[in-house]
């Protein structure tokens, strides 16, 4: 119903950027929330941001003042804008997305993207 293709990931050094994006597709009906996860090797995954239809923004007390999410509501797209990036940012990113069908338009629903690898290098 709802597709979620990221893309963006890579490798990066310490103190580098990279920009990811997460492009939802399909029967949508209205997204909802959008949200970062991230899961680094051995660990949980975890919230690293997330964006309110309405444009509230919350982050991850780790990457408060280094990462920005922000949404381009006309290409279904969530971005995390990821500056000065530290080593134990490494993991593979996650895309989240409430959002509703045309088939069921008062059933929202979260999905999942692939996941893209960030490796920061120190």
């Amino acid at each position: 119903q709802v597709q979620l293709v990221e893309s963006g990931g890579g490798l990066v050094q310490a103190g580098g950027s990279l920009r990811l994006s997460c492009a939802a597709s399909g029967n949508i009906f209205r997204i909802n929330a959008m949200y970062w996860y991230r899961q680094a090797p051995g660990k949980q995954r975890e919230l690293v941001a997330g964006l309110t239809s309405g444009g509230a923004t919350d982050y991850a007390d780790s990457v408060k003042g280094r990462f920005g999410i922000s949404r381009d509501n006309a290409k279904n797209t969530v971005y995390l804008q990821m500056n000065s990036l530290k080593p134990e940012d490494t993991g593979v990113y996650y895309c989240n997305v409430a959002a509703s069908s045309l088939q069921t338009p008062l059933l929202t629903l979260g999905y999942w993207g692939q996941g893209t690898q960030v490796t920061v290098s120190s």
